[in-house]
């Protein structure tokens, strides 16, 4: 299991692919399967067989540079011979277009959007090289691709913490700062509803930092409470304490982690129709889904009458480790065996 430098596994906050990882190791171990995650830095907290650093220090402060990531797939292709693993499951960026000199089969899980530059970069892979989608929705904006499979990503449940009742507590706008998640957006429809609004955000970039200090900060006013780069712990606390959490998003996202985190802990989504939304959100049970940033104050005041235990239930059915770690075992089975000439035909409708 390779995943990028930039974070460990899981991560003490921000982070949605490095929880995907560390909930997939686990369930994979606990199904029998031996698992060496290849990653950064001296610790992780995974049940995984064996931990392999490329480097001794996570690698966050030089995100968005070529050079670590490709030094650590470099080196993770050194590493791995084909006496001791069946196949590899990467979760890198550039992963996918070197797998083809390494010694063993790659499943490749694209975690971005498969279009413009990136999708030319997956349009060049090595056709041993499997894709597999995490939504239906990312999988039909690059139908052309060698797709292999679509496994929603998971979320393992077990220790989170979840209301009892709908709660009275403010929205929460929770995403990092950038025009693609709406927090103008998100302001203005708990303006409009008269209701309270938390935007807790990841700004640690300097173009989210621009972002929030040009766009935002200047619409921010006392119904409005900021949180900067919280952890984890003060993560679930917020979701819980939360009366729903709202998705403006500008963007197609092709999933969407903190929706399921939501979900999980009983707390509803109130979500603008983009992306892989009506995949992870059922509209009546867990939450709204609306076509246009005009219904979203409307929305927000209906929320309430959604029960928590049916986001909790709707998430342990769903997107459960278990079926995740099932959904690629399947994909691993097939290309260990050398059959990489299958692919998995698309789905023509979300639902």
């Amino acid at each position: 299991m390779v995943v990028p430098p930039w974070l460990s596994v899981p991560p003490p906050g921000y982070g949605g692919l490095e929880q995907v990882v560390a909930a997939l190791v686990d369930e994979l171990t606990s199904q029998g399967h031996a698992v060496t995650l290849f990653g950064a830095g001296s610790q992780h907290g995974t049940a995984a067989d064996g931990f392999v650093s490329t480097v001794p220090e996570v690698q966050y402060e030089r995100l968005g540079e070529s050079l670590p990531e490709l030094a650590h797939l470099a080196r993770v292709k050194r590493l791995i011979t084909a006496a001791d693993f069946d196949v590899i499951h990467d979760h890198t960026t550039i992963g996918p277009l070197v797998a083809g000199r390494r010694a063993v089969p790659t499943v490749a899980t694209v975690h971005g959007n498969p279009v413009g530059e990136y999708g030319d970069v997956l349009g060049d892979i090595d056709p041993g090289v499997a894709l597999v989608a995490i939504s239906h929705a990312q999988r039909r904006l690059n139908p052309g691709l060698p797709w292999a499979g679509t496994v929603h990503n998971a979320l393992d449940i077990g220790g989170l913490p979840r209301k009892t009742e709908p709660g009275p507590g403010p929205v929460l706008w929770l995403a990092r700062f950038s025009p693609d998640k709406g927090p103008d957006l998100a302001i203005g429809a708990c303006r409009a509803a008269g209701l309270p609004l938390v935007l807790a955000g990841k700004c640690n970039e300097p173009a989210e930092r621009r972002y929030y200090e040009q766009v935002v900060a200047p619409l921010v006013d006392d119904d409005v409470t900021v949180v900067l780069n919280a952890d984890r712990p003060e993560i679930l606390r917020m979701l819980v304490d939360a009366r729903c959490l709202i998705m403006p998003i500008q963007w197609d996202e092709p999933f969407g982690m903190v929706m399921l985190e939501a979900m999980a802990t009983g707390t509803p989504v109130v979500a603008l129709n983009r992306g892989a939304v009506p995949e992870l959100v059922r509209p009546g049970l867990t939450g709204l889904v609306c076509e246009q940033p005009e219904e979203l104050p409307a929305a927000l005041l209906a929320v309430e009458q959604l029960a928590p235990e049916d986001c909790v239930a709707h998430v342990a059915e769903n997107f459960s480790a278990e079926r995740m770690a099932y959904g690629y075992a399947e994909v691993y089975r097939r290309f260990a065996a050398g059959r990489h000439d299958i692919r998995e035909p698309a789905r023509v409708s979300a639902r």
